[in-house]
């Protein structure tokens, strides 16, 4: 088992030498929190982490959730982490003071949950989940919903879920056919099937709130008519006890990976006696779920970016303690009576744990940004501020879910790789996270449906304003690094792709302009994967920028530590950001081979 998952030197300097939390803390929403009592929060959630979390990762991949007799079965670290989780206010902290919260910045709050994501990946979502349909209800339902449902969420005491899939519609959302039939008592019978129900049900959690799109008899077709409801797995009765809400546990799904992790089948009304509630106004049930879409999608990039970052530290560690073969020496001959050289030493395997580096923290900034920006959105003091970040938000929040999500699963992929044969065994965890992160290009919109969005959406945003704002940006950056005269090479390269970005956008927007959206659409995911690089090293300039001026004035950290922080920035300008080339060259190129035409044979 390795011995470290996080190294948290690296999320502070991020989260306060990067991204300047304490700049945030100016703001009014704010202003009962310092540096000091912030460090103390996240320090409480590494020590609950280290001995609550980690320590059973292994277990619960090995002994996973079960369904049996219409309940599912889970770990008993699940309770450890909705009670006590509750109690340490891991769920309340981002919320309002009157809704129960301690009114942390969402960054701090993102910072501290990457490091439960990074020790046990199984466990962060039940709190989370609550977290989401509690925000649902405070923002959206009723006093009366609000009363009678979120505070016993925030404590951990009940779950909470969103339940959108349903087995024909996948994520065609459009074709949900879950009903809600209005009564005069003032509620809606509902009845149908959800699907791929993450947390949907376990044996410790008094109640499960679900929050469940469903469709009112005679609304509109399409999305135009959902509409969002609380359906309670238990309902309170008048008098406090809980009864049965005819929400019944179907079945589980055992999956490749987060097998601690519950996901479900759920039926609603099979008895004719499921009792929901509705959230805000009919048929706008959509437009609510969405406007928690960006903090969950901030969430799934936060957890891969965290699972590969646990994976790049048991690959460090096993490659520091392998000794495997011996150095070349300069004739291109090995000696056979030398020492054994630890495989750290061997150039693969050093680029394999630079890509895997390089991942790990690129990715945990740009999640950590999209982060702030969330805070800043939610306290601006301008229609102007509000809107530009809002824009800049919705920009790279299809990046902030997707990168970590796919090239996580290929940093941990390389980690396998450095521990060889040993990596494919159970005895080692690289194995395991592999499985655990693969989910994360499924949840909440798979790559497919976050690149569709990139381009189809954000690209063209207020007619192409976000895109702008982003650009600006990034010649921030690029500006800067060109004072310093190391980077300045580095600021040019990045500079020329973003010229070629503006090529690449040149050659697809006429098939928009003129009403060709599949052509234009077509290669949305090669898209992504060329403006992902291009903005990670936007990020990772960013980084460098800071650690070669801390370097030259003596900061916080340690030179070695700097100096990593750039080498690895160098890595990700020689390795990974050359690789939009050949992705221009398949944008640019004017066939289109996957779209499919009447005379096209059989595949």
């Amino acid at each position: 088992m390795a011995e470290k998952y996080i190294d948290v030197d690296t999320l502070k300097y991020i989260l306060y030498d990067i991204h300047n939390l304490e700049e945030l803390l100016a703001r009014d929403r704010f202003q009962d929190h310092d540096k000091e009592s912030l460090d103390m929060f996240i320090d409480s959630v590494k020590e609950f982490a280290d001995r609550e979390l980690f320590p059973y990762v292994k277990e619960m991949d090995e002994n996973p959730a079960y369904h049996k007799d219409g309940k599912v079965f889970v770990h008993d670290q699940v309770k450890t982490m909705m009670y006590k989780g509750g109690e340490m206010g891991l769920i309340s902290a981002p919320f309002n003071y009157e809704d129960g919260g301690m009114q942390i910045p969402f960054l701090s709050h993102t910072a501290a949950t990457y490091i439960l994501d990074a020790a046990n990946n199984h466990l962060p979502g039940y709190a989370g989940l609550t977290q989401g349909a509690a925000e649902l209800i405070i923002h959206f339902a009723n006093k009366e919903l609000n009363q009678t449902y979120v505070p016993n969420m925030l404590s951990g005491q009940w779950g909470g879920t969103m339940c959108l899939t349903e087995p024909q519609a996948g994520s065609s959302l459009s074709d949900i056919v879950t009903k809600a039939t209005p009564t005069q008592d003032g509620y809606y019978k509902i009845s149908g099937q959800k699907i791929f129900i993450s947390g949907g049900d376990n044996n410790f959690t008094e109640n499960v709130v679900h929050l469940v799109l469903a469709r009112i008899e005679g609304a509109p077709k399409g999305t135009k008519g959902i509409s969002l409801f609380v359906v309670p797995k238990n309902r309170p009765s008048s008098d406090g006890a809980l009864e049965f809400n005819d929400v019944t546990t179907v079945a589980d799904f055992q999956k490749m990976g987060q097998r601690g992790y519950c996901t479900t089948h759920l039926g609603f009304g099979d008895a004719d006696d499921c009792k929901g509630w509705i959230v805000g106004e009919p048929n706008e049930g959509l437009k609510y779920m969405f406007l928690m879409m960006n903090s969950a999608r901030i969430a799934v990039g936060r957890g891969a970016s965290a699972i590969a970052c646990a994976a790049y530290h048991a690959s460090l560690q096993y490659a520091n303690e392998r000794p495997q073969g011996r150095k070349l020496s300069s004739d291109g001959k090995k000696n056979p009576a030398e020492k054994q050289a630890l495989i750290i030493e061997h150039p693969d395997v050093r680029r394999m744990l630079l890509m895997q580096k390089s991942v790990v923290e690129g990715s945990m900034s740009l999640v950590f940004l999209a982060a702030k920006y969330y805070d800043i959105i939610e306290t601006a003091t301008s229609p102007e501020e509000k809107e530009k970040y809002n824009l800049l938000l919705e920009m790279i929040i299809p990046i902030v879910k997707t990168y970590p999500s796919e090239a996580g699963s290929a940093s941990v992929n390389n980690g396998l790789q450095v521990l060889g044969g040993y990596g494919f065994c159970a005895d080692f965890i690289l194995q395991q996270y592999y499985r655990d992160i693969r989910i994360s290009a499924l949840y909440e919109g798979t790559t497919g449906i976050q690149s569709q969005d990139l381009l189809g959406r954000k690209v063209t945003m207020s007619n192409g304003k976000a895109l702008q704002l982003l650009s600006a940006e990034i010649m921030t950056t690029i500006k800067a690094a060109s004072a310093i005269d190391e980077l300045q090479s580095y600021a040019n390269t990045l500079g020329a792709k973003l010229k070629l970005t503006e090529k690449v956008l040149g050659h697809l927007m006429p098939h928009a302009m003129k009403g060709d959206y599949e052509r234009y659409l077509a290669d949305a995911s090669i898209f992504m994967e060329f403006f992902s690089l291009i903005i990670m090293s936007w990020t990772w300039l960013d980084l460098g920028v800071h650690a070669t001026k801390a370097a030259k004035s003596n900061g916080t950290y340690s030179k070695d530590f700097y100096e990593s922080k750039i080498h690895t920035m160098k890595y990700f300008f020689t390795y990974e950001l050359p690789k939009t080339t050949g992705l221009s060259e398949i944008l640019l190129n004017s066939e289109s081979i996957t779209i499919k035409k009447e005379t096209e044979p059989v595949m």
